[in-house]
Parts: C-alpha cells; structure tokens; sequence
C-alpha cells in the first residue's frame, strides 16, 4: 500500500490577521506583503517535492499562498468545503475579550461540545464539518495523487485535522495554526499520522535568502 502524503497549510498573513479582524468565508481579503513573503519561503523550501495535485479553498488569500506552485503547473482544484467558517456577524470586525464576551463565548461553547451550535448569523463547527466530507471523500478516491497540498483557513482547517485524525470536535483546538504553518500528514489506507505539526520552519529563513518571482 503506497503512502498519501499529504501537506496541509493555512494562508498567508492578510491586513485582516495582522488587525486581530474577523475573516471568515465572506471576507475575501489578499494576502499583505508578510504573507506574500510567507508564500515565497514556503515556495522556496518546498518547490522541489512532486506535488501531484493543489487544492484551496475559492478564496484568494488561500490561492495565493499556493500560487507559485500553481504557476509550475501543478493542477489545482478549488472546493467551497475548504473555505473558512462563516463567523456571521462578526466578519470584518475587531475582536477582543473586552469588546466581544460573546463571540469568545461561542467558542468556549464549542470547546464544551456544543459543536453544533452556531455563532450569529454565521456557521457552527458541525455545519463546516459537514461540508468538508465531499472533500475528503474526493481525496481518498484519488490514489494516483500519491503527494498533495492543500491550502485553506485556520478554523476550517481545526475541523479538517479533527475529521482526518478521528477527534471529536471539542478539541479542535488543540491544533494550533499560525499564518502559513504546515501540517504534514500521511496517510496509509485506513488511517491519517502527522509527521509535522504547527510547522514554521520554513519562514525562518532570512529575507537575503529567498528570490521574488
């Protein structure tokens, strides 16, 4: 039995992460220039693995983290499943414990187990859940893609490892993310291990060190 191996990687740094605001699957920002940058050392440190296969979620700052990989010729498929949660009423704004009790309220909530209860306006951890199975499902019907990259959101990516892992929910978040982190993971017929967690090696390489497409 071959070895899928799989590098899933959250986006780049947009103006949006660098203000502490709200961006779920209704806020379409780019990525800034840190994440650009980010992108490049990512590039640099994996341009020689043989990716079969990109995936993203239809979200720019999600393509463009990928897109020199893409610009290879490396065929990319963009799924919805991938895309973030939908934090409803509070995209576009800045959170902070003080100003919104109840949005960090809903995420204790989740983290108690009520992973089916939705945030206002917006998506419950279930419901994205849910939406990523016809995505998973794809992926694990596609033996001939032996290496791929997948490139999607923090929140969306929390569920995505729950699915992949077999954890409930309510532990979400024990995945940490950060922008452009990488969790590289194999997967052997019947079961997903992660060789990588919370990876950001890669960025720590100097500035000098990296060449601008």
């Amino acid at each position: 039995m071959s070895i899928k191996k799989v590098y899933l990687i959250r986006h780049g740094q947009t103006d949006y992460n660098l203000q502490s605001i709200v961006q779920g699957s209704g806020v379409d920002a780019p990525l800034n220039a840190t994440g650009q940058r980010q992108a490049e050392l990512f590039y640099q440190k994996y341009k020689d693995v043989k990716f079969d296969k990109v995936y993203t979620s239809t979200l720019q700052r999600s393509i463009q983290s990928v897109q020199r990989f893409i610009d290879l010729g490396i065929p990319h498929e963009k799924h919805a499943g991938l895309n973030e949660i939908n934090w409803g009423t509070r995209e576009g704004t800045r959170i902070t414990p003080e100003e919104d009790a109840y949005y960090h309220g809903i995420l204790q909530t989740w983290c108690d187990g009520n992973t089916g209860i939705c945030i206002e306006g917006g998506e419950s951890p279930d419901l994205v859940y849910e939406r990523q199975k016809p995505f998973i499902d794809l992926m694990l019907s596609r033996p001939e893609e032996e290496t791929i990259l997948v490139c999607m959101h923090g929140r969306a990516m929390r569920i995505l490892l729950c699915q992949l892992l077999r954890y409930p929910l309510r532990c979400m978040d024990e995945f940490r993310h950060e922008n452009l982190c990488l969790y590289e993971l194999d997967y052997t017929g019947s079961m997903f291990a992660v060789r990588k967690y919370c990876d950001v090696a890669h960025l720590q390489v100097p500035a000098e060190g990296i060449t601008q497409k």
